[in-house]
């Protein structure tokens, strides 16, 4: 599975380190970043992935929290 960006997590107490990797691949349709924080497709992304449904909240590291970061979202609005 194709992703855009990857983070190479290391494990402290153990030092075993794991790739996560998040965002979807590829360009926009007007070949630009897909990734336009603080726009309405920001705002739509960021209250689409807050309700998405475990326990990603509690990992820093999860992909959705990872994307959620680059959209730059604040609770439901991503911020420009």
């Amino acid at each position: 599975m194709k992703k855009r960006f990857t983070k190479v997590v290391t494990n402290p107490a153990t030092g075993r380190k794991k790739t996560v990797k998040y965002g979807q691949a590829g360009k926009a349709k007007d070949g630009g970043d897909r990734i336009r924080p603080g726009t309405a497709k920001g705002d739509a992304y960021c209250a689409r992935s807050a309700k998405i449904k475990g326990d990603w909240k509690d990992d820093p590291n999860s992909p959705n929290n990872l994307s959620r970061r680059k959209w730059k979202c604040r609770g439901d609005k991503s911020v420009g």
